[in-house]
């Protein structure tokens, strides 16, 4: 079964009530943890990402591009897609809960899951489209990473990626200190490139339409390398 074919059978399987798309991930797929994995990631980032255009209380034109931008669909689906995102945007429960359900899937249950950091950088994504991370998404996404068991180190990194008014610091994109040797610089960014790579994403059960995520964090840690080496080398 592809995977366009396994997100059909939970939009078929589910009714009105998004609490029926996670039950039906977890029962539906319980043979098959790859595609369990990565059906469970599709519908997270669906499912979250219109929770979270609804959190400044507008559905901008921005936000909805941005989605499809991180989400690449083929134009056959768009319809699936379409309804579960509509479903999570008119669902009267509440994201704290639907977010707790989907942090139980992460299959490695460690701290600072790579695969819920993967959900909560896409959420950024959007949240950034229309020009600004306004207040209350800043505190659905704060909310997210705590229900995820992010620790707050582990957040401001990924927001110094996306949020950036004075600048971005380089130095907490890598989440190292402007102390440490070049070095030991050096080392910390070759981890954190092998740990993104797309064959690590795939590896994690981030589908491949979702890899526009991946691309956005290596600009990022890329071009944060590439400014400290060159303030290095100027001092």
């Amino acid at each position: 079964m592809s995977f366009w074919d396994s997100l059909l059978k939970i939009v078929t399987a589910t009714g009105n009530a998004l609490a029926g798309v996670v039950e039906a991930v977890r029962t539906l797929f319980e043979g098959d943890p790859e595609t369990r994995r990565k059906v469970a990631f599709s519908v997270a980032m669906i499912a979250l990402s219109a929770k979270m255009a609804k959190a400044d209380g507008i559905v901008s034109e921005a936000e909805v591009a941005a989605f499809r931008d991180i989400f690449q669909f083929p134009p056959d689906q768009a319809q699936n897609v379409a309804r579960l995102y509509n479903l999570a945007r008119q669902d009267v429960a509440g994201y704290e809960a639907y977010a707790e359900k989907m942090a139980s899937l992460c299959s490695s249950c460690e701290h600072n899951c790579p695969i819920l950091e993967d959900i909560v950088d896409g959420l950024f994504h959007i949240a950034k489209s229309d020009g600004a991370v306004h207040e209350r998404e800043l505190t659905f996404l704060l909310r997210v990473a705590d229900i995820f068991g992010m620790d707050e180190a582990h957040f401001e990194r990924i927001m110094a990626r996306h949020v950036h008014g004075d600048g971005r610091d380089p130095y907490q994109v890598l989440g190292v200190s402007r102390k440490d040797d070049f070095s030991d610089i050096r080392k910390r960014y070759r981890v954190l490139v092998s740990e993104n790579h797309p064959d690590m994403l795939v590896a994690r059960g981030v589908p491949h339409e979702f890899h526009a995520i991946a691309n956005d964090r290596m600009a990022a840690l890329n071009a944060a390398y590439e400014a400290i080496e060159k303030e290095r080398r100027a001092a």
